[in-house]
Formats: structure tokens, C-alpha cells, sequence
């Protein structure tokens, strides 16, 4: 089993800002000796999971059979494409759907609105849960020591001027999120993006995932998204979350 957790450990290091990775760099980034780390990469490579040019190693199209596998585990994900579909054309805004991993949103399904943002946001993309409306109103649902212990585990850094990086002013906003059932997230991860989010809970009310919707702040106050968007985005939700055994 310590042989499986190494090849996630070396799996988990390819993404968007290390699409390849040569075997002297997954050694050093997973402390793996040279001769542990290239029976780990040739072995992936057997299953399909990597794909190798020279001494480059790069994630192959079998790796999607693990992300298929789970979405398609996760029935509420495929009940509420419609809804997030009729949500993003009522408001010309995308609206996305996520869940928490640690202390990231996993993007797991999406509906652009065909505006330009600079985030490029993907089934899989993840962000930082305690700086996007997505991610933290799931926070939320943990308790205190786990959230401490998660708050603890971060560097924060300012993405924006906007940026809460005071952890105990972001214990508490997580906690006042919560207690309100949204998040509204203002600039914090990038200039001019603002989001609203909602949890979708299970029937022991446990937040198994949230959808957002997200505009730019020259289109939409923070009070025509309480006054406009969260009722409808709490509707879909709510519809979702009925569906959950």
C-alpha cells in the first residue's frame, strides 16, 4: 500500500504549471530515491497513465479514466448540469459547480457564459476553497479544529489588494458564511471578479458540493447578486439536494 501511495504522490505533481516532469524532478519533489521514482514512472507508464518522450514524462489519456470513474460516482454532478445551464442563460453569467479537497475547489462541472475572465476555469481546475465563494462556503461545513487545521496549513499570499489574509478575519468570514448559507467572494482572487455560492447538501445536511455564479463587478453589485441571483442559485440547489439519497 506504501508503493500505491507513492505513485498517487508522483501522479499528483503533473498539472497545469508542471505538465511534464523528467525522473531526476519527481524524485527530488516526492523525496523518492531515483531507482523507487523510475519503477514508479515506468510502471505508470505500462497502465497508460503517463506517456514518456525522451526523458520527459507527461500524463496520458488513461489518467481520465480515474476522473471519469468518480464524476461519474457523483450522480448530483450530472442532475445539476441542466439546472446550472438554465441558471447561466437567465443571468448571461457562467455558473460552475465544485468540491472541496483540502484546501482547494475542484471544479467538477461548468457553464460558461462566453464573457472573457482571465481565470480560465475547466472541469478539474482547482483554487484556492478559502478565496473563492465556491470553495468557502464549503469550509463552512467543517468544524473548528478541522478548519484551523487547514487555515494553518496555508501560506497566505495576496492574490488582490482584496485579498483576506488574516487568518483569524478568515475563520471568522468562513463562520458568518456559514451562518448566512452564502458566500459572496469580492475581488479577493482576482481584480474584477466577484462570485456568489451556495452549498448542495446531502440529506444529513453535509455540503457535498456548491455551485456559483460568477460576473464581473462593472456588471453586477453585490446586492443585485443577494437580491437577483441568490434566490434562483438557492433553488437549484435545494432541487439538487433532492435528489440525493
Amino acid at each position: 500500500m506504501t508503493t500505491l501511495a507513492k505513485g498517487f504522490a508522483v501522479l499528483s505533481l503533473f498539472g497545469r504549471d508542471r505538465p511534464s516532469l523528467t525522473l531526476s524532478e519527481a524524485a527530488a519533489a516526492t523525496d523518492l530515491s531515483r531507482a523507487t521514482a523510475r519503477r514508479i514512472l515506468r510502471t505508470l507508464t505500462e497502465l497508460g497513465y503517463l506517456d514518456q518522450q525522451g526523458r520527459q514524462f507527461f500524463l496520458a489519456a488513461g489518467i481520465l479514466r480515474l476522473g471519469f470513474s468518480y464524476l461519474a460516482a457523483q450522480t448530483w454532478i450530472e442532475r445539476a448540469r441542466p439546472l446550472m445551464k438554465e441558471l447561466s442563460g437567465r443571468f448571461h453569467e457562467s455558473c460552475s459547480a465544485a468540491i472541496l479537497q483540502g484546501t482547494e475547489a475542484v471544479y467538477v462541472a461548468r457553464v460558461p457564459a462566453g464573457r472573457i475572465v482571465s481565470v480560465a476555469i475547466s472541469i478539474g481546475t482547482r483554487l484556492p476553497a478559502f478565496h473563492t465563494a465556491i470553495g468557502r462556503i464549503q469550509l463552512g461545513f467543517l468544524d473548528d479544529a478541522e478548519l484551523w487545521r487547514r487555515l494553518r496549513s496555508l501560506r497566505l499570499e495576496p492574490y488582490t489588494p482584496s485579498t483576506i489574509t488574516d487568518m483569524q478575519a478568515l475563520f471568522e468570514r468562513v463562520r458568518a458564511d456559514r451562518e448566512q448559507g452564502f458566500s459572496i467572494v469580492d475581488e479577493e482572487l482576482e481584480r474584477g471578479l466577484r462570485a456568489i455560492a451556495v452549498p448542495v447538501l446531502d440529506r444529513s445536511g453535509q455540503a457535498v458540493g456548491a455551485l456559483n455564479l460568477s460576473t464581473h463587478t462593472t456588471r453586477t453589485t453585490r446586492n443585485e447578486m443577494r437580491v437577483q441571483f441568490l434566490p434562483a442559485l438557492r433553488g437549484a440547489a435545494e432541487a439538487i439536494s433532492a435528489t440525493i439519497a
